[in-house]
């Protein structure tokens, strides 16, 4: 079995920012895996909060060898960006060479379309008013937050997309104090839920915490192992395939989170529709769907997902699975 790694850069439409910086392109690894006749796909993006970089994530990808399979790979790799990529080429390839569709494969339902947040980045007041006004339209606004000057963001998102539901990411910039001084506003402005409000490993604060609106663990939830940690600081969880190291271990924590009683949002990283594309598969009824990439990029794969009023709707077989 032969295993390539490309790179691959993506114009983003406009800078992104979040409370740990910006950026104007998207870098993302490209995995293939063939066996002489068929040939997988996958993408992962090695993000640096997790201390993964492209020439560290491409090392341990070249360091496989062998005969490959999804089951193996826990024994390979750790959870993680690199894991994903192979692990989504690995149910590719398997879909190639049985021509079946992923779903069909994992013994899932036909999926459909999900209707998915779209992100405004961080900037000034101003200026998020601005980007609201723009996507108004849309049923579902992302916030990206995370600083304390934030009370006059999120009112003026609110004012510039007045019928739109609204989620906050706050990506770990909050203290207990802050999330506890904005709490009631969030509920006055109708704020659905926060994600990972305080930085993760100093999240106990949240132990008995009044939460008037649902907080869901994003940096303190990566696999099943992440579940046991997670017990009365949040009522979701925010899963993404870089974070799970591939889409058969999202489907794991799926369920093990659903049976455990946590609401599940399924969220991404900043990659181009072939990254999303087995993210569709674990979205299929969650709370919250966060698969924007692609809707923030200024270029795309080939037949890339396609996007319109009823959400994200599933890859076709010429993208992946």
């Amino acid at each position: 079995m032969r295993i390539e790694v490309t790179r691959d850069v993506f114009r983003l439409a406009q800078v992104f920012t979040i409370s740990r910086g910006s950026r104007t392109e998207a870098h993302v690894l490209t995995v293939q895996v063939s066996d002489g006749v068929h040939t997988g796909r996958g993408e992962c993006v090695p993000y640096a909060r997790y201390d993964e970089t492209l020439d560290s994530v491409t090392a341990e990808i070249n360091g496989l060898s062998g005969d490959l399979t999804r089951a193996g790979l826990y024994d390979l790799l750790p959870a993680g960006a690199a894991r994903n990529a192979v692990d989504c080429a690995l149910w590719d390839l398997e879909a190639k060479r049985t021509g079946q569709r992923v779903w069909e494969l994992a013994g899932l339902p036909k999926p459909g379309p999900e209707i998915t947040a779209y992100t405004l980045s961080l900037d000034t007041p101003e200026a998020m008013q601005a980007q609201a006004a723009q996507n108004a339209h849309r049923p579902l606004l992302k916030i990206k937050l995370g600083t304390p000057d934030d009370m006059p963001r999120l009112e003026a998102v609110r004012a510039g997309a007045p019928k739109a539901s609204i989620i906050i990411d706050a990506n770990e910039g909050w203290s207990a104090e802050v999330y506890a001084d904005l709490a009631p506003h969030l509920v006055r402005l109708g704020v659905q839920l926060v994600e990972q409000p305080l930085p993760a490993g100093k999240d106990d604060a949240l132990l008995g915490m009044a939460r008037p609106v649902p907080v869901c663990a994003d940096e303190s939830c990566h696999d099943t192992a992440s579940l046991p940690g997670l017990k009365g600081k949040y009522d979701m969880i925010n899963i993404k395939i870089d974070k799970t190291g591939g889409l058969t271990e999202a489907l794991a924590l799926r369920d093990a989170a659903l049976a455990e009683g946590y609401g599940v949002m399924v969220g991404c990283m900043v990659g181009s529709s072939l990254a999303m594309a087995p993210a569709t598969l674990v979205a299929q009824g969650a709370a919250v769907v966060d698969l924007d990439g692609p809707l923030l990029l200024a270029e795309d794969r080939k037949a890339p997902l396609v996007y319109d009023t009823s959400g994200v709707h599933p890859p076709q077989a010429a993208l992946w699975g």
